[in-house]
C-alpha cells in the first residue's frame, strides 16, 4: 500500500483506531461477563463477515481470489487465535493490564523476523527486544504470588498477534488489503461458527445488540487503521498505536472501576520504549538503505 503525503490525517486515522480497538475490547468484556468467550469471538467475526458481506457484494467474489490460499488461510488462524487468547484475558483482568501485555507482539516480530523472514537483525533491536521481554516480565511476575495466571493468556494472544504479522509481511504486495480482511473475517466466522453451537447461551436483546457492536467496532476499525497507513508511512503512525494503552486506561477506569497498579505502569512504559526504539531503529535502517 503506498501512503500520501498527508501524516497528520494518517495519524488522526491512527488514534482513531485506537479508540475503536478499545471499544471493541471493552465490549467484548462486558459480554464475557454473561456469555462464554467463544461465543464472543464468534460473534465478533460473524457480523463482521455481515457488515463486509453488506458493504462488498458486488465484487465480493473478486475480493476472494488469491493465489496465496494457503498463507491466507494460516494467517486468519493466527489472528483467530489472537482473538480467543486476548477475550478469554479480558474476561479475568483489567482492560489495561491486559492491553499492555499485548503490545509485546512487536518486540516477538522483531525476534522472529530473522529465522522466519530471513531478515537481519542487529545488536540495537535484539537489545530492544530483551529490553521490552523484561517489561513483560515486570507486569507478569512469574513465581510471585502477584502473578495472575490470565497474564499468560494475554501473552499467548500476543504470540498468535506476532505470527498474524509476520504472515502478513509475506502476503505484503501479493492480494489487496480488502481480500485479506475478507479472509480474516471469513475464516474466524467459519471456524467459530462450527463449535459455538457446544456452548451457546441465548442472549437477550443487549447481548445481541452487543454483539452487533463487536462487528461493527472491528470493521471500522480495520478500515480506518488501512486509512492511516495510506496517508503515512507506518514508520510515522506506528508509534501512536501505543495510545491504545491511554484508551484501555481510562475506559476501563470508566466502565469497569480498574486501574492499573505500578508494576503495571512500569512494565508498559518499558515496552512502549522498547517498542518505539525498534520502530526508531527500523527508520534508521530504511535511511541507510536509501542513501
Amino acid at each position: 500500500m503506498r501512503a500520501t503525503a498527508a501524516p497528520g490525517r494518517g495519524i488522526l486515522w491512527m488514534l482513531v483506531t485506537m479508540a475503536l480497538f478499545v471499544g471493541l475490547d471493552t465490549v467484548a468484556k462486558i459480554l464475557s461477563q454473561s456469555l462464554p468467550v467463544l461465543q464472543v469471538v464468534w460473534a465478533r467475526y460473524f457480523f463482521q463477515v455481515l457488515i463486509l458481506g453488506f458493504i462488498l457484494a458486488p465484487r465480493l467474489l473478486r475480493m476472494l481470489r488469491t493465489a496465496h490460499l494457503g498463507l491466507q488461510i494460516v494467517r486468519s488462524i493466527f489472528l483467530l487465535g489472537a482473538t480467543g487468547f486476548f477475550f478469554s484475558a479480558l474476561s479475568h483482568m483489567p482492560l489495561a493490564s491486559a492491553s499492555a501485555i499485548m503490545f509485546v507482539s512487536p518486540i516477538l516480530v522483531t525476534a522472529l523476523s530473522m529465522p522466519l523472514l530471513g531478515e537481519r537483525v542487529g545488536p540495537h533491536r535484539w537489545a530492544s527486544v530483551a529490553v521490552g521481554f523484561l517489561g513483560a516480565l515486570v507486569i507478569v511476575r512469574p513465581g510471585s504470588e502477584a502473578m495472575d495466571p490470565a497474564a499468560l493468556l494475554a501473552l499467548g494472544a500476543a504470540g498468535c498477534y506476532s505470527l498474524y504479522q509476520i504472515t502478513t509481511r509475506r502476503l505484503a504486495g501479493a492480494d489487496a488489503p480488502l481480500t485479506t480482511l475478507a479472509y480474516s473475517a471469513s475464516v474466524g466466522a467459519l471456524v467459530t461458527s462450527l463449535s459455538v453451537p457446544l456452548v451457546w447461551v441465548a442472549p437477550d436483546m443487549n447481548a445481541w445488540a452487543g454483539m452487533a457492536m463487536l462487528g461493527v467496532f472491528g470493521t471500522i476499525g480495520h478500515f480506518t487503521l488501512i486509512k492511516a497507513f495510506e496517508n503515512a508511512p507506518a514508520a510515522t503512525v506506528a508509534p501512536f498505536s501505543y495510545t491504545n494503552l491511554i484508551w484501555a486506561t481510562l475506559v476501563g477506569y470508566a466502565v469497569f472501576g480498574d486501574l492499573p497498579d505500578r508494576w503495571t505502569i512500569l512494565g508498559a512504559l518499558i515496552i512502549a520504549a522498547s517498542g518505539l526504539y525498534i520502530v526508531h531503529r527500523e527508520r534508521v535502517r530504511r535511511r541507510q538503505g536509501l542513501a
